[in-house]
């Protein structure tokens, strides 16, 4: 056993034993409720946002002696009724006197009682209280059989889900035994346990248990002030769905919750079923949560495949971090329901005009300023690709809005695009009739030059995606991009002496890095020749600065070495670090210069593979000048294997024809 330390965090424990036969609970401050649980919770220190203190208290079955450590004295077991002495609960062994019920769980039998604590009964309301006590032959007599199972049954065995069978006419008694070790009886709470008598067991609940015979659909249908709900539900075609077993939680609007929608929302729910079945279903889940068991924020699945938190605010149970549960633990035969003042709108109920956050708060507004949003109607189907507000630079906002208008049309796609519907190299019309490619990688997906960011969302006419950066759709090849820069003339003549260029103005999906004059500094006439000379050294270099595919920063993941293969056959080593990539070391000082056929990246200097030699002295010599990054090996007699151009659409075409007149003659 462990001494007992009073600089211990506080714990949330059941049964876990500190000093001999001491047990540690938590008590809420300025409140009596005290938590049994599990020791996974102990580093909590607080239950439901409230300052937790630690108690230590003796454990079932034992008591403190004056002058000792801890519980180390046991007194025998007694019968369940005086069992209910030792737990403190007076006002049940009362009762079990007044009803006649004493000498039966004084005999012989094996019973297990949940009888309420002494505050339980004073939280009664007084008029049932009342007449429970001015019949206690019947009334009471029934009530306390229904408190009782015909068996012993320890927490242990009351496992979650499950439902046993009272003393009281057969009816049912509805167990839930959480994760965190809370045990639940009709959603009362077990606040001191597994008290063993000579006859049974002994469970101390929080609240009086009342019979339940009703399902949630039932409730549903005699509650007037859910009647506005149970009409939704009606016509959503979920309502018989809660009228069968199950365990469920219901999350029920009250009749002012549904006005507060407004009826021009209502109206235009009512005529889609999918549309008002996905509303009813987000208030639905397919477990039972009772708020007992509710001692801080968790999220749960929705029956309508999105997901809802549940936590606590003091006695409040709140939903998505908002007080909105008027009446706690309706308990049905088939679940649980809380009622709220506010209707839970899931984004598949929504317009996708609708699906906007604080984050596009910029976009949203400029959509409707420049008059976008008359396209968008309830009745079409597209999609948003949202850029976050600081995309909207002062640069930006400066732009005459009809140039504004064109690129915002960029950010509207024809039809509805979900993220799981995305693939590499698909093209995504806008409402303007461009054509976007999308780039799938392992940790991003991107539109043209923008990535998206966590958060995309489903409507009922549509999607909505959000975007790191506004979206510029490439209006030229790279060859053309090259050409109007200016900073690659050698680049670009060594490519055409290699017999290349023609990779850079064909259609396709290539990075290059591409060096600059800067790169080629010192380079003189007479080096220039003898690149030039051995067409195979020169496209050997030359294709180490392609790969296939479109790889910009947004799609590299950050901080480990990226591997892109190159046409040339040798792997370049990339690394993006936030908003900078680096390659074989190399500082790239621009990046995602868009092409139509793929993308393109600055360097200053010229790469080649490291662990590629050269059999050439002359050869060598020159690369060493201009490249300073790596050591060079030099093996004598070493060639480079030829690289054939498979990859250019003219020499492919010419090599059909070729073979075509040879076949022929």
């Amino acid at each position: 056993p462990l001494p007992l330390l009073p600089t211990l965090p506080p714990l949330l424990l059941h049964l876990c034993p500190l000093s001999p036969n001491v047990c540690a609970l938590q008590q809420v401050m300025g409140t009596k409720k005290k938590y049994f649980s599990t020791c996974r919770n102990w580093y909590k220190g607080s239950i439901c946002g409230k300052k937790a203190v630690v108690l230590y208290e003796c454990c079932p079955g034992y008591m403190k002696l004056e002058g000792m450590k801890g519980c180390p004295a046991v007194a025998p077991i007694d019968h369940v009724y005086g069992t209910l002495g030792l737990v403190k609960a007076s006002t049940t062994q009362q009762y079990s006197d007044l009803s006649k019920m004493r000498e039966e769980i004084e005999g012989k039998g094996s019973f297990t009682m949940f009888t309420p604590s002494n505050e339980a009964w004073d939280l009664l309301d007084p008029e049932v209280r009342g007449a429970l006590v001015s019949n206690v032959n019947v009334e009471l007599y029934n009530a306390l059989h229904y408190h009782m199972v015909n068996r012993r049954m320890l927490t242990k065995d009351l496992k979650n889900d499950m439902s046993i069978t009272s003393m009281y006419n057969n009816m049912g008694l509805y167990i839930n035994h959480y994760s965190n070790g809370i045990v639940t009886v009709n959603c009362a709470r077990i606040i001191h346990g597994n008290q063993v008598a000579t006859n049974g067991v002994v469970h101390v609940i929080d609240r009086v248990i009342t019979v339940v015979g009703n399902t949630i659909k039932d409730i549903l249908e005699v509650n007037e002030d859910l009647s506005s709900f149970s009409a939704v539900a009606l016509a959503s075609g979920v309502m018989d769905k809660m009228g069968q077993p199950g365990h469920f939680t219901l999350f029920a609007p009250t009749n002012e919750a549904m006005e507060n929608l407004g009826a021009s929302f209502l109206e235009r729910i009512m005529g889609d079923k999918a549309v008002i079945g996905a509303l009813v279903d987000y208030h639905l889940l397919n477990s039972v949560q009772c708020s007992e068991a509710i001692m801080a924020g968790s999220v749960y699945e929705t029956v309508e495949g999105s997901t809802i938190e549940i936590g606590c605010d003091g006695d409040s149970l709140t939903v998505n971090g908002i007080k909105m549960v008027l009446k706690k633990d309706i308990v049905t035969s088939n679940g649980v329901i809380h009622l709220i003042d506010k209707v839970l709108i899931p984004d598949s109920a929504k317009e996708v005009m609708e699906l906007f956050g604080e984050s596009q708060s910029t976009f949203s507004d400029m959509v409707s300023e420049l008059g976008l949003s008359a396209a968008m109607k309830p009745e079409t189907e597209y999609t948003l690709l949202a850029p976050l507000n600081p995309a909207f630079s002062d640069e930006v906002m400066s732009i005459d809005q009809s140039v504004l208008k064109v690129i915002l049309e960029n950010h509207i796609l024809k039809l509805k695009h979900t993220l799981s519907e995305l693939y590499n190299g698909q093209l995504l019309e806008t409402i303007s009739g461009k054509l976007l490619r999308v780039f799938i990688y392992r940790t991003a997906v991107c539109i043209e030059n923008a990535c998206m960011v966590r958060g995309s969302k489903e409507g009922s006419n549509g999607a909505l995606h959000l975007m790191r950066s506004l979206i510029k759709p490439a209006q030229t090849t790279i060859y053309e991009l090259l050409i109007s820069d200016g900073r690659f003339n050698i680049f670009l003549s060594l490519m055409e002496s290699a017999g290349l260029t023609e990779l850079l103005k064909q259609e396709g999906s290539y990075t290059v890095f591409a060096p600059t004059d800067e790169a080629f500094d010192g380079l003189t006439e007479q080096d220039i020749t003898m690149l030039t000379s051995d067409v195979n050294v020169l496209r050997t270099i030359l294709l180490y600065h392609f790969s296939n595919g479109v790889f910009i920063n947004g799609g590299l993941e950050g901080g480990v070495t990226n591997l892109l293969k190159t046409i040339q056959g040798h792997n370049l080593h990339v690394l993006s670090v936030n908003n900078s990539i680096s390659v074989n070391s190399v500082d790239v000082p621009d990046i995602d210069l868009m092409a139509t056929n793929g993308v393109t990246h600055v360097v200053k200097n010229i790469l080649y593979p490291g662990d590629l030699p050269v059999g050439r002295e002359d050869l060598l010599v020159l690369l060493k000048r201009l490249i300073k990054y790596i050591q060079i090996k030099y093996v004598s007699g070493f060639s480079y294997t030829e690289i054939p151009l498979t990859f250019i659409s003219k020499c492919i075409i010419i090599m059909i024809m070729t073979a075509l007149m040879v076949s022929e003659h």
